[in-house]
C-alpha cells in the first residue's frame, strides 16, 4: 500500500507540473537581449520559451540551465537570432540542462560556436539553421551545432553553413542520431569525434572541405570512439578550400574528401551516394601527429564499407604526396583510399594492432605506409577489394521516447 501511495503521489506531482507548464512568449523590438535571457532564466521545467517571428539583434550569448524546457521559434527563416553585434567571443546559445529541445529558429554570425550543449542528457536540435552569412572564412565560429559530453543526442532537420571547423559536430558523446540535415560550405560538414554509438543518415554534405568525418583524438576526457553507422547520405561535391583556423586539427583534412575515417573503430559505411569529391570518396587514415597519451590507438580498424553508389572521385587528391601517388596509379586514385598501416605498434602497446577491413566494393588503394603519415614509405597498390571477413554491425541507436516523437 505504501508503494502504491508513493507512486500515486509521484504521478500526481508530474501531472500537476504538466498542468502548470507555461508558454513564455518573446517578441521582437526593445531590448532583445534582456527579454530573451530573462525568459530563459524565468522558465520552469515543462515550460516553452516561444520566440516569435522576427529578427533579434543580440550583443551577447544566451544561456539555458533549466531542465525540460523547449525553446521554439516560428521557423528557421522566420525567427532569426543575429549575433553579428556580439561582444564576447563565446557561443551564441549555450545549453547546460537535461531534456532540452531547441527548434524552429535560425542563428546567424555567432562570434564563437552557434548552439552548444555541454554535459547534458537528452538534448534535441530540431529544424534549425545556423549560418555565417559572410560565407566561408577562418574568422567564423568553429562549430554550428555542437553537443559535447552529452548523451542521447538528436540532430534532425538542421542546416549549417560557414563553420570554420565543423558544421554539425558531436564530440565525446554517446547515443547519437544525426539525420535529415544539410551541411555545406564548412570545413567539415558533419563530424563525430571521440563518441560512441552514432547513426548518421539521410543527410546532405556538399561543398565542404570534407563531407562526413569520424575521428578519435588523444588526450580528451572521453577516449576510444567506436560504433558509428553512416548510411543513406548524399556526400557530393565537397570542394571548398579548407579555411580552418591555424592550428586546428581539422585544418589537416584534405579538400575534396567525401567521408574520412581517422583512428576510430567499428565504423560501417553503406548505402551512401558519394560523388564528385576530388581527393577520395572514402579516406581511411591513421592519426599522424605526435601524442603522449599511452591509451590512444592511432589506427583505424574494424571498418566496413559496402553497397555505396560511388561516382567520380579521386581525380586530384589533395593529401600529402597524393599527386605523386596518383601519377604512379595512372593519374588518379581509386574512390576508396587506405593508408595501409598495419605492422605498427602504437605508444604504450606491446604488439601491432589488428586492423580488419571489410570492403567488398572497390577498387581500393592500399598505400602500404609503414607508419602513420609516412608518405615516403608508400608502396601504392590497387585491389578490387579488401576483405578480412564480415564485421558485426552496431545495433541501431534508440533514443528515449520523448526524443523519438519529436
Amino acid at each position: 500500500m505504501k508503494t502504491l501511495l508513493i507512486a500515486a503521489a509521484a504521478t500526481a506531482a508530474l501531472l500537476a507540473g504538466q498542468a502548470c507548464a507555461k508558454v513564455l512568449t518573446v517578441t521582437p523590438g526593445g531590448d532583445a537581449q534582456e527579454k530573451l535571457q530573462t525568459a530563459l532564466l524565468d522558465a520552469k521545467p515543462g515550460d516553452t520559451v516561444a520566440i516569435a517571428a522576427g529578427r533579434y539583434e543580440l550583443t551577447d550569448g544566451l544561456s539555458l540551465d533549466v531542465a525540460n524546457v523547449t525553446v521554439k521559434g516560428a521557423g528557421p527563416a522566420a525567427t532569426i537570432l543575429s549575433f553579428r553585434g556580439q561582444k564576447s567571443s563565446g557561443e551564441g546559445f549555450l545549453i547546460t540542462a537535461n531534456k532540452v529541445t531547441i527548434r524552429d529558429l535560425g542563428v546567424e554570425d555567432a562570434k564563437g560556436d552557434g548552439i552548444k550543449s555541454k554535459g547534458v542528457d537528452q538534448i534535441s536540435f530540431v529544424n534549425l539553421r545556423v549560418e555565417w552569412t559572410g560565407g566561408p572564412k577562418s574568422t567564423n565560429g568553429a562549430y554550428g551545432v555542437y553537443p559535447v559530453s552529452s548523451t542521447n543526442v538528436l540532430i534532425d532537420k538542421v542546416s549549417v553553413s560557414g563553420a570554420s571547423d565543423a558544421g554539425i559536430y558531436v564530440g565525446q558523446s554517446k547515443n547519437i542520431i544525426v539525420k535529415n540535415s544539410t551541411a555545406m560550405f564548412n570545413v567539415a560538414g558533419i563530424e563525430i569525434e571521440n563518441s560512441m554509438n552514432a547513426d548518421v543518415f539521410d543527410n546532405l554534405a556538399t561543398h565542404n572541405a570534407g563531407g562526413i568525418l569520424v575521428f578519435d583524438l588523444p588526450n580528451l576526457p572521453q577516449m576510444g570512439g567506436h560504433s558509428t553507422r553512416i548510411f543513406r547520405n548524399k556526400v557530393v561535391q565537397n570542394d571548398t578550400q579548407n579555411f580552418a583556423k591555424k592550428g586546428a586539427i581539422v585544418g589537416n583534412v584534405p579538400t575534396g574528401v567525401g567521408i574520412m575515417l581517422l583512428a576510430n573503430r567499428d565504423l560501417h559505411i553503406f548505402g551512401n551516394e558519394i560523388d564528385q569529391n576530388q581527393t577520395a570518396a572514402v579516406l581511411i587514415v591513421s592519426y599522424t601527429q605526435a601524442y603522449d597519451d599511452l591509451t590512444y590507438n592511432p589506427l583505424p580498424r574494424d571498418i566496413s564499407v559496402h553497397d555505396n553508389k560511388l561516382g567520380k572521385n579521386g581525380w586530384a587528391p589533395q593529401f600529402a604526396g597524393g599527386d605523386v601517388i596518383a601519377k604512379v596509379l595512372g593519374g588518379s586514385v581509386p574512390p576508396i583510399v587506405w593508408d595501409g598501416v598495419t605492422n605498427f605498434t602504437p605508444k604504450g602497446m606491446t604488439a601491432p594492432i589488428a586492423v580488419r577491413l571489410h570492403i567488398p566494393e572497390g577498387p581500393v588503394a592500399n598505400l602500404h605506409f609503414s607508419a602513420p603519415g609516412n608518405v615516403f614509405s608508400a608502396k601504392p597498390e590497387v585491389k578490387a577489394s579488401i576483405d578480412d571477413g564480415p564485421i558485426a554491425e552496431p545495433k541501431p541507436v534508440v533514443l528515449p521516447k520523448a526524443q523519438a516523437s519529436l
